[in-house]
């Protein structure tokens, strides 16, 4: 769906609450030419109790973070942004959407250094449903070890969601999409599992959870937190400093990515080969049902995972 057919109408920039059509920036945007910028992906859930954005300060944590190791000087304190997203989603009369904060360089100069650039902050709200679609929920998807390679973190910080790294999920992604599949695992450096293109992977093998470590070039992401916090309370065993091969993709009993967007996704095929049954496997389908039982509103005892608005 465009954002032409969304029923979305304002935009947050730089402290005020501007038309969605004139939300707009200069070509000459240090951002749009060097890939300085950073931004979270973050979902608002239709509670039982209302909406409520999901782990929006672990998000803000990794938003300011993530602007400290660029140097970019965020304008607005965290009460601020908070405020004004929740009155985006208000204004909007959204119950349930994806939100986009965006920290950037903006327009002064052209060098490669942002020196005298304005900080720009926008965020942006709309509705979207499942990222990979809503069958691929209960079905799983079909992915292929893409031949490009994550980026190491002693060349680009991966704890940083910067804008420009991005270049590299969007050729991994294009890459699977162009050969018939609907996404992409990525490969380290040294040629173990690092995460998809949007999203980190879990492996399932004799009962037991395994994800790929911050070591190996991950981005440490919050809904692979939120899992692996969720499977230890139903009583797995999770490794969540594992490193995975290539060769377990293909023997693995289970196989799910995790992320903002996709949520909690099955694949049940790596370069054609099945995954366990072919399908979503039993212990990926109780972690997911626990997952959306939890962002329903329909589990006690995650509260402070949720900001009501």
């Amino acid at each position: 769906m465009s954002f032409e057919e969304m029923d979305v109408d304002t935009i947050w920039q730089n402290g005020e609450f501007v038309d969605w059509d004139d939300a707009q920036t200069h070509v000459l945007t240090h951002s749009l030419h060097y890939g300085t910028a950073v931004f979270e992906g973050v979902r608002c859930y239709d509670t039982v109790d209302g909406p409520a954005i999901f782990r929006w300060d672990e998000h803000l944590d990794r938003l300011f973070d993530s602007a400290k190791v660029l140097g970019l000087d965020i304008r607005h304190d965290r009460e601020e942004i908070t405020y004004a997203t929740a009155e985006l989603i208000r204004r909007q009369d959204l119950h349930s959407c994806y939100i986009r904060p965006l920290v950037y360089y903006g327009y002064d100069q052209l060098g490669v250094s942002p020196e005298d650039c304005p900080t720009e902050t926008i965020v942006a709200c709309w509705p979207w449903g499942a990222y990979l679609g809503e069958e691929a929920l209960e079905n799983g998807v079909d992915v292929m070890v893409s031949s490009w390679r994550k980026h190491a973190s002693s060349q680009i910080p991966t704890n940083v969601k910067a804008t420009g790294p991005y270049i590299n999920s969007m050729l991994a992604g294009e890459e699977a999409r162009g050969n018939g599949y609907v996404e992409a695992i990525v490969l380290n450096k040294e040629g173990n599992v690092a995460e998809g293109p949007g999203e980190n992977l879990f492996v399932v093998e004799d009962g037991e959870i395994y994800t790929p470590g911050l070591a190996e070039s991950i981005l440490d992401g919050i809904t692979r937190k939120t899992v692996i916090t969720l499977a230890r309370d139903l009583g797995y065993t999770v490794h969540d400093q594992a490193t995975v091969s290539r060769g377990e993709l293909y023997t693995a009993d289970e196989l799910f990515f995790s992320g903002t967007a996709a949520e909690v996704t099955p694949i049940r095929t790596v370069d054609d080969t099945e995954v366990g049954n072919g399908g979503r496997g039993p212990v990926t389908a109780e972690i997911q049902q626990r997952f959306f039982d939890l962002v329903e509103g329909d589990l006690d005892g995650y509260d402070e995972w949720f900001r009501y608005v």
